[in-house]
């Protein structure tokens, strides 16, 4: 299958040191791949210069062929490339249901119209109420967002981020500052996400990089050390000398 997603030898670097060190990756549709690394590996600088936050040195970012690399933020979104960032960025006193349908109405150039009457808006609404059901938060949908709790807040970036449609979904660390209580609900709403979505998340909770990914690539120092199936990540001395130490040692395999 052709990729949807490709990274071509991408670099970045501050102050002479290398952050990002000719990085480069593909990911076809359907893809479930977990990002990992230790602290300072240049994971986030990484994901800000595939989102168009940041300018590289050089490289190139491609999504469905199309190199990108010298576009923006928004322009990437509209291509189909969506992240969702470690906290959240939502707006407090919108409720849930406003935040999918500027979603929904931003995708379609309409933003404008939010806060006209969107709520006659048959075909948003239909949109709107399907997704906040399906991510299970259809008895907050006209709660602010400072009403609900955090883990429903992290459900609902992820409902925000498919009112995008995105072909490429990008998370940052999803369960982060989730009760354990509720990282099962997060979970399940990474199980039933569109199939044909490539997803590349970032994560440090091992457990859950195993359950979710397919494909784990690890990062060091700028440059990827590794790139393979969950159950040979363990095996690979670099990443236990890099990062997993402790974890793979007690046998923690996929």
């Amino acid at each position: 299958m052709s990729a949807i997603f490709e990274v071509r030898n991408l670099k970045r670097s501050f102050g002479g040191l290398a952050v990002t060190n000719d990085v480069s990756l593909a990911m076809a549709p359907g893809d479930r791949v977990a990002l990992i690394g230790p602290n300072g590996a240049g994971k986030t600088t990484f994901v800000n210069l595939v989102t168009g936050n940041l300018t590289p040195d050089s490289g190139e970012v491609r999504i469905g062929g199309e190199d990108i690399t010298r576009v923006n933020a928004m322009g990437r979104v509209r291509r189909g490339l969506v992240r969702s960032f470690q906290v959240t960025r939502l707006f407090q006193d919108m409720t849930p249901a406003e935040h999918v349908a500027l979603a929904i109405l931003q995708r379609g150039g309409r933003a404008g119209r939010l806060f006209g009457n969107y709520l006659a808006m048959p075909e948003v609404m239909a949109e709107v109420s399907d997704l906040i059901g399906k991510l299970g938060l259809r008895d907050q949908m006209h709660r602010r967002v400072r009403e609900i709790a955090y883990g429903q807040q992290r459900l609902l970036e992820i409902a925000v981020a498919l009112a995008l449609r995105p072909r490429v979904l990008l998370l940052d660390e999803p369960a982060a500052g989730v009760p354990q209580s509720d990282t099962g609900r997060i979970e399940q709403a990474l199980a039933d996400l569109p199939p044909d979505l490539a997803v590349l998340m970032i994560e440090h909770d091992m457990d859950l990089v195993f359950r979710f990914a397919r494909r784990v690539i690890v990062l060091a120092a700028g440059t990827i050390i590794f790139d393979g199936s969950p159950s040979d990540v363990t095996k690979d001395p670099r990443v236990r000398e890099a990062y997993l130490g402790s974890y793979a040692n007690a046998g923690h395999a996929a």
